[in-house]
């Protein structure tokens, strides 16, 4: 039946159509809550490098053409950065003034992974959602999930483990408070989102090729940078163990039909624990979904029996975080305290600005903090 046919019957007889054409996108959102909330999020990240593309095209016209609004979103994609700022607002109690929007984004990002797990990465993370996607292809393309052998995961899986402990150990056991005062007042720091925009607008050939495999690789092994590379997603692993919400499996109720690992993008045995405690669990409740026997698989408040729902998951995740960044936002310290004048001055000079790359590196800069300016 066409639009035209519909406009011709009397309104009372197209009302049962109208309702359940209605009725069927209800629940189709409802059923792709979670991929509506991938795609929000990460058309807000496009945003973002939009209206980032414009202050840098402002920079780079001597405040000519462009727009001189730096949009602070800009500093998600500086996790070492926020994570130092973190640590030194525990330390001192002050949030620092270069990158604040940073430092919230981040304790948001940590407080929904001890709420609802590593859920970050399955419902926020744009990189995340292009490795889903990806995977999906891969899927497609093999007719089957292609899964690395025990021997080789485990060990290729320690390695964001390797990169995370090298950042943990750099920051919280090298840096003291005043270094961490220095690096992150340093010009180095102040320009790294104009040095990380250029990175990706004059990407080197090696780095296009880097990136280009792991494009391939996720497409032929399913989240291949998050599962094996990603230090962001080993923190919120990490973290995630102490999460309030597990999924929980009725021992008395399941068939053993293995589906809801089979699913599992994380490659989680789900169908051979009673409770899912994991730090690769992204509580996309894929496995949750596809059990075939009603309430033997849930999402529940550790206990108690509270079910808790992908609707109630979806308004959590991206609730905490607009708290979190709205509470920022309300205290001023969304925006950073550089001016549009000072960014001009360090622009120009912003490639010959380095930093620490070492653990000989942070030591030696805590000497010179320690040292204090030297006389001329």
């Amino acid at each position: 039946m066409n639009r035209l046919q519909i406009q011709e019957q009397p309104i009372t007889e197209q009302l049962p159509l109208l309702k359940s054409t209605r009725s069927k996108l209800v629940t189709w959102l409802a059923d792709n809550v979670r991929l509506m909330v991938q795609i929000s999020f990460a058309l807000l990240v496009v945003w973002i490098g939009i209206e980032f593309h414009f202050f840098i095209e402002y920079l780079e016209s001597g405040g000519v053409t462009g727009d001189a609004y730096r949009p602070p979103g800009v500093e998600g994609f500086l996790p070492i950065s926020s994570l130092m700022s973190l640590y030194y607002w525990l330390l001192t109690g002050n949030i620092h003034a270069v990158h604040p929007a940073g430092m919230f984004i981040l304790l948001g990002v940590i407080m929904i992974s001890l709420v609802f797990g590593k859920s970050f990465c399955s419902w926020l993370c744009p990189v995340g959602f292009l490795s889903e996607v990806l995977g999906d292809l891969g899927d497609k393309i093999f007719g089957r999930r292609l899964r690395l052998p025990r021997w080789l995961d485990y060990p290729l899986r320690s390695i964001k483990y390797l990169l995370l402990g090298f950042f943990v150990y750099s920051i919280f056991f090298l840096m003291t408070a005043a270094s961490l005062e220095a690096f992150l007042y340093s010009l180095y720091n102040i320009v790294a989102d104009i040095k990380m925009y250029y990175f990706f607008a004059d990407i080197s050939r090696f780095s296009l090729i880097v990136i280009g495999v792991l494009f391939l690789l996720s497409i032929v092994i399913r989240n291949f940078w998050c599962r094996y590379l990603c230090p962001y997603g080993a923190l919120l692993g990490v973290v995630s163990l102490l999460s309030l919400h597990k999924i929980k499996r009725n021992v008395a109720s399941c068939t053993d039909c293995g589906l809801c690992a089979q699913v599992c993008p994380s490659s989680i045995k789900v169908d051979k624990v009673k409770t899912v405690i994991s730090d690769e669990c992204t509580a996309c409740l894929s496995c949750v979904d596809v059990c075939p026997v009603k309430n033997t698989l849930e999402l529940t408040l550790a206990g108690t029996k509270k079910v808790v729902s992908r609707k109630q998951v979806a308004v959590g995740v991206v609730g905490l975080f607009m708290l979190i960044t709205g509470l920022a936002m309300l205290t001023g310290n969304w925006q950073n305290k550089v001016t549009i004048e000072e960014y001009l001055q360090y622009y120009k000079n912003y490639d010959s600005y380095g930093h620490p790359t070492s653990g000989d590196d942070i030591v030696e800069l805590n000497k010179e903090v320690e040292q204090g300016p030297q006389e001329p």
